[in-house]
């Protein structure tokens, strides 16, 4: 091959591999990535840390993409906002952190309720209250789940490196589009501000759910709140061609306040089911080295880092150990767990908090009276030592 043509090679794999957008990023700023991936069209927040990241990138990013960025007087109205925009046409989410994600709450069960399809990221800090604003925690998967009043249900997903993030908060704006509901992602402040490789795939690689718009034409009845057979509601942008009711007080298909027992039944058990009964579908998980594993650690988060870390040095010590990362808190994976922990003769949940997620293992397993938790709740990072002590502590018991 001549020089000239050693030259035209080399400048064309140096185009091919321009093509591929690698990055060097933070854990908030994959969120963002993520989110335009998916097509985000209107962000409202309120700057808190540890998540303000989120914030100041979308600012910038946004008004570029022809979106909107508004930042609100509060969390409150952040939220309102967001369902809103939602109800308007727009891909719509926001960002908090600790008290934040408190006050949010009342909107999110309106979200709920009206069947809103958004996404609030909650990057967890050490609380309760002002608590540790600048320190990890994993303190809020309970007030996800439970933090709005009333029966209802909603999906909560997860991750724990920078390219997961980024993946699973695609998964989030589909999640939330698919079923017309709120999806949160529970990050931590370690995976929020550590930084790692970002590789972001070709627009079209990862499936974008769009919103399924409803087909009944102008001037004819239509029934915002009427499922297809598969489940899904077809919406119409408010403020389009069709007028209907929204409301946060239980309602008919049409939109409109009912009292009717047989009717706010029906409603509640949809609000539950069409979560609930899709739990097999929404769970999503990564598996290390459980094939022949006697101990199984369960984790999700920056915990699981620690859990890899100690698995992958127990098992070039010939220890069977395995880990089941769980990247779908609720609705909570209670088959998967129980599949996956069956045959372990001990199962250790990895968590800094009291054991949220440890309850929802026991319930789960084949053997509760075998499940142990290892955790931290001061602010600092549960390390691969921890673990450590608390397993060698209860495998000197004989368990």
């Amino acid at each position: 091959m001549g020089r000239t043509q050693k030259q035209a090679t080399a400048r064309a794999a140096g185009r091919n591999a321009g093509a591929q957008d690698i990055r060097f990023v933070q854990g908030n700023e994959a969120c963002v990535l993520g989110a335009l991936y998916a097509g985000v069209g209107f962000f409202a927040g309120y700057p808190i840390t540890p998540s303000t990241e989120i914030a100041e990138h979308l600012a910038e990013q946004l008004p570029r993409r022809g979106g909107v960025f508004i930042q609100m007087e509060d969390e409150i109205s952040a939220m309102c906002a967001v369902c809103g925009a939602s109800l308007a046409g727009a891909k719509a989410m926001t960002a908090t952190s600790g008290p934040g994600f408190s006050l949010k709450q009342e909107a999110i069960g309106y979200a709920c309720m009206a069947e809103i399809p958004c996404v609030v990221v909650d990057v967890q800090r050490a609380g309760p209250s002002t608590g540790l604003p600048t320190k990890v925690s994993q303190g809020d998967v309970n007030q996800a789940r439970w933090g709005a009043h009333g029966d209802h249900s909603i999906v909560v997903l997860t991750a724990s490196s920078i390219q997961d993030v980024f993946s699973i908060t695609v998964e989030a704006f589909n999640i939330a589009e698919t079923y017309r509901t709120p999806v949160i992602l529970l990050f931590d402040e370690v995976v929020g501000h550590m930084r790692e490789k970002l590789v972001i795939p070709p627009q079209g690689d990862l499936e974008v759910v769009e919103r399924l718009r409803t087909e009944v034409r102008a001037g004819v009845n239509y029934h915002p709140y009427l499922p297809r057979e598969d489940g899904r509601l077809p919406i119409s942008d408010f403020g389009g061609v069709h007028r209907y009711n929204v409301t946060g007080l239980f309602h008919d298909i049409f939109g409109f306040p009912t009292e009717k027992p047989e009717e706010v039944t029906k409603l509640v058990y949809h609000l539950v089911d069409k979560i609930e009964n899709r739990a097999h579908l929404l769970a999503r998980h990564k598996e290390y080295y459980l094939e022949d594993a006697e101990h199984v650690i369960v984790s999700y988060g920056s915990s699981a880092r620690s859990a890899i870390h100690l698995v992958e040095g127990r098992r070039r010590k010939g220890d069977r150990i395995g880990l089941l990362e769980l990247q779908t808190l609720w609705p909570f994976p209670s088959q998967l767990v129980r599949e996956k922990t069956a045959r372990a003769r001990n199962v250790f949940v990895v968590e800094m908090n009291m054991g949220q997620v440890k309850s929802q293992v026991k319930q789960a397993a084949v053997h509760p009276d075998r499940v142990f938790l290892v955790n931290r709740m001061d602010g600092m990072m549960v390390t691969p030592t921890d673990i450590g002590k608390v397993m060698r502590i209860i495998e000197g018991r004989g368990f």
